[in-house]
């Protein structure tokens, strides 16, 4: 409700495209499985699909945050179950949740339909219920903790470094607690079967929708000169990025926390299976590669990281003495919410949400176009460019099947050849990641189109009058 009334639910131009993409699954020229797309992973949209065809739902992206919230209670109570089941304190799953569900960027997050808040549901789910199959019979079905493996690879690709890990610390935990080589590898390899077959499956979905195997480029343009192709500067820009979100107390604390964590692994092999909890901390790798590919440097993209340190940080304090834990409990808690105070308005991810906020403004003109003189005809407009401005329309009374996309296959790539045939207008966005696809078409491309509107880096074409 807080970020509700302040007017920053959808703020985020990602979130307004995950409702799209969950809308078009029904709402489309094409409907189907194929828009469900193979770019963005497609669980957070298959739970959204069908709420959101509700008008309402759709325009306010109130599904989305109900999922979020739903989300981060599942991750609440994971973290929590994970510390105390792994070593009987209470008081370290009380500082891991308290740490997470106070950082603003995370509260932020949690209340709008952004795909962060499900990813930590699906992997702090997974790695309590690891924990817990090794803390039982390995040996035995790994159905239970398989399965959220399969929904936490389904939802962001920070998942899968975080499953990889988990399967190595799954391994090395058997291992310490001398289970035979053979025996290990095989249990491991049971449990890495789930995540395995679904990546698997996605990539067939990709192939058979996309024609690629796997997405890895394309959606944006090189411009962090710094770090492309220098894979210190990248992680420099990580751990700063962390720092930025935090302060500079969580991330030490995280950091002792972890060889808390990793001593106790040597010392205790009733413990060992909280070396779990370390594995989080690998959701770091997936921004440390987009640096390195030359991504634009986004502080989003470290929130994961900022929930890696929160669970580490309960399980470090889980391990200290029971004398210890509840002063330094305090410390911790009350360090890091004076260094990123709850419900701070300037919080960086916020700050960085409304980075669109001036172009969305200056759009209006050509949402103001477009509902004076639409007639009813297709609108040619890139998904993948322009899906949180598709969204902005429905306040319009625009629906997603009133446009065509890429999601729309052969009708797309046929209307890229020749526009005139297929559609009366083009919306084309010229600055934003150095301009979408149809901008980058030859200028031949909008012969018979007149420009009558522009705004917020958007210009809008309609097809001369001697063309219909």
């Amino acid at each position: 409700m807080h970020y509700a009334r302040a007017g920053l639910t959808l703020a985020h131009y990602d979130a307004r495209a995950h409702l799209v993409v969950a809308r078009r699954i029904f709402d489309s020229l094409t409907p189907g499985w194929q828009q469900i797309g193979a770019v963005w992973l497609p669980l957070p949209h298959l739970l959204n699909a069908l709420p959101i065809q509700i008008d309402l739902l759709y325009r306010t992206g109130w599904s989305g945050v109900a999922i979020s919230i739903a989300s981060m209670a599942v991750a609440a109570w994971a973290i929590a179950s994970l510390v105390h089941t792994t070593t009987g304190s209470v008081t370290g799953g009380i500082v891991a949740v308290t740490i997470l569900m106070l950082n603003p960027d995370v509260l932020y997050l949690q209340s709008t339909p952004m795909t962060e808040p499900l990813l930590f549901g699906t992997t702090f789910l997974a790695a309590a219920l690891v924990a817990r199959w090794l803390d039982g019979d390995p040996r035995g079905s790994t159905r239970v903790p398989g399965w959220a493996l399969v929904a936490a690879c389904l939802t962001r690709y920070e998942a899968w470094p975080i499953t990889a890990a988990l399967i190595a610390a799954a391994l090395l935990v058997l291992l310490r607690r001398g289970f035979p080589v053979r025996d290990a590898i095989h249990a491991t390899r049971r449990l890495a079967a789930w995540p395995l077959w679904t990546i698997i499956a996605f990539m067939l979905h990709s192939r058979l929708t996309i024609g690629e195997w796997f997405v890895s480029g394309g959606f944006f343009v090189a411009q962090n000169q710094a770090a492309l192709g220098h894979p210190m500067v990248a992680w420099h820009q990580v751990w700063d990025g962390l720092f930025t979100l935090t302060g500079s107390v969580l991330p030490r604390i995280a950091l002792a926390a972890a060889l808390l964590v990793a001593a106790a692994f040597a010392k205790s092999r009733q413990r060992a299976s909280l070396l779990t909890v370390l594995t989080l901390a690998a959701c770091a790798a997936l921004p440390w590669y987009a640096y390195y590919e030359g991504h634009p440097l986004r502080l989003r993209y470290d929130v994961p990281l900022v929930a890696a340190a929160a669970a580490i940080a309960g399980a470090g304090i889980a391990v200290l003495p029971r004398r210890a834990r509840a002063l330094v409990a305090v410390i911790v808690i009350a360090a890091a919410v004076w260094q990123a105070e709850p419900f701070d308005a300037k919080a960086p991810v916020i700050t960085e949400s409304q980075r669109e906020a001036r172009n969305q403004i200056g759009r209006r003109t050509v949402t103001a176009y477009l509902q004076a003189h639409w007639d009813g005809q297709p609108i040619l407009m890139s998904m993948g460019s322009l899906a949180h401005y598709m969204q902005d329309l429905s306040h319009a009374g625009f629906a997603i099947h009133d446009f065509v996309h890429e999601g729309n296959g052969e009708l797309w790539q046929t209307a890229l050849i020749s526009p005139r045939p297929f559609v009366e207008w083009i919306v084309v966005e010229e600055h934003a990641e150095g301009g979408d696809v149809l901008y980058h078409q030859a200028p031949s491309f909008f012969d018979g189109y007149d420009r009558v509107a522009e705004g917020g880096g958007v210009a809008l074409w309609e097809r001369k009058r001697g063309e219909r």
